[in-house]
């Protein structure tokens, strides 16, 4: 049996209306006016007049000079951990050329995009490993260009850490836009920013929204909405450790999900208390407990394959499992973004310094799509060569099949290479 103690709030069907509404008429007005509209978007939704979208370099310089050093060195072993993550991974994706039947040969290759757009978020915090996970993979796949859009704060730069992040990673060139607007700009391009082949990167359900809008017109990673943390846990599992890899992912967003899945009754009203305790003391309550309240659920099953099921089911971005012999379960795990193992497996060290990606699937997309990776930024595209002697082999067949489709020129091209005639007379 399974018990809802806490459902999510739904999100009114007006406020999706609204919010696909406000997008469209942001996208549309980028693609119509260019720089014009971007300016004028971030006077109104960021508070700042600038002339000069694009950073310059005497800017990253300066960035870098009002960093600390532990901070530089923090960012350089973050950036070391995802590019050796990523080298790795692209080592599994290999190009070939193979005789498939004689005289047929077929391959594949594995080709860069020219260009990428990385939207790294701002608001309430300055999320540099954001821009790491989405250039660092890019670099590594060979990408020749990648431009970065994020916003500016308050006095109208971006933040040092994020600027220098997004340097340090590979980045070529950086714009101080965010929002819907900058998916807009990178897809359509303007009088500044030229538009990319693909966008990655995660952000607000506006950028989400956006990068919906536009699929298809650009190619996007995935539909990264507000965070998600889904912890499965039993009766072995920590509840002041459960109640903190909650709240840490609560904190980022009144939007994010935060949802628990156990077992045990008592871990759950042992969590609940905990939850109240750690937010006395949580600089970020205000937004975390508004997550909790407003996305948390709290699930009770009575066996261990029914909260298998539900997690599956719910197809977390970040799946922690808190339960005994975690790893001996892991295969039985099937849609989520990023599997963690036992308790140790925090969330926040895959977030900023662990290696593997932090850009996930949300809203239930990791049912048909993984994270991003470095394959993200490459296509594996095939090709073929055919010997006469092929020919004889494949003729005959796609003649017969192509005549009963009724697509004579199809059945003529493939004649023609077996008998040098359009009717098969020779």
């Amino acid at each position: 049996m399974i018990q809802y103690i806490k459902k999510e709030a739904e999100l009114p069907v007006q406020e999706r209306t609204d919010l696909e509404n406000t997008v469209a008429t942001i996208v549309k007005r980028v693609r119509d006016k260019g720089d014009e509209a971007l300016k004028e978007y971030l006077k109104q939704f960021d508070g700042v007049e600038i002339d000069d979208l694009k950073v310059s370099d005497d800017a990253i310089r300066k960035a870098k000079s009002l960093l600390p050093q532990t901070l530089l060195d923090d960012m350089a072993f973050s950036i070391e951990r995802i590019r050796a993550f990523a080298v790795a991974q692209r080592g599994t994706l290999t190009e070939f050329e193979q005789e498939m039947i004689p005289g047929v040969f077929l391959g594949q290759r594995v080709i860069p995009i020219e260009a990428v757009g990385a939207y790294v978020p701002g608001g309430r915090y300055p999320l540099l490993s954001s821009a790491q996970m989405a250039i660092i993979p890019a670099k590594v796949a060979g990408v020749k260009t990648i431009r970065v859009c994020t916003p500016p704060t308050k006095d109208g730069e971006i933040h040092p850490a994020v600027l220098y992040a997004a340097h340090l990673s590979g980045a070529d060139e950086i714009f101080r836009v965010g929002g819907a607007q900058a998916i807009a700009a990178l897809t359509y391009g303007t009088e500044s920013i030229a538009p990319v082949n693909k966008i990655t990167g995660p952000g607000n359900r506006f950028v989400t929204e956006a990068k919906r809008q536009v699929s298809g017109t650009v190619g996007i990673d995935l539909l990264a909405g507000p965070s998600e943390v889904l912890v499965v846990a039993d009766e072995t599992a920590k509840a002041s450790f459960v109640a903190s890899d909650l709240l840490a992912q609560a904190e980022h967003d009144v939007d994010t999900r935060v949802i628990l899945v156990t077992t045990s009754r008592e871990l759950a009203d042992q969590v609940l208390v905990e939850l109240e305790e750690q937010l006395q003391t949580l600089p970020t309550a205000s937004v975390a407990r508004a997550a909790w309240e407003r996305r948390g659920q709290l699930i009770v099953t009575d066996t261990l394959e029914e909260a298998i099921d539900v997690t599956n089911d719910l197809a977390p971005e970040h799946l922690h499992v808190q339960i005994k012999d975690a790893r001996d379960h892991a295969h039985a795990f099937i849609n989520y973004g990023s599997l963690f193992l036992g308790e140790n497996a925090s969330v926040v060290y895959a977030d900023k310094v662990c290696g593997t990606n932090h850009i996930l699937p949300t809203l239930g997309a990791a049912k048909y799509t993984g994270g991003v990776w470095v394959g993200t930024f490459l296509k594996v595209v095939t090709h073929q060569w055919i010997e006469q002697e092929g020919v004889r082999v494949l003729a005959e067949h796609c003649v017969r099949q192509t005549e009963r489709e009724g697509l004579i020129g199809h059945q003529r091209s493939a004649q023609i290479r077996l008998t040098g005639t359009l009717n098969g007379s020779r």
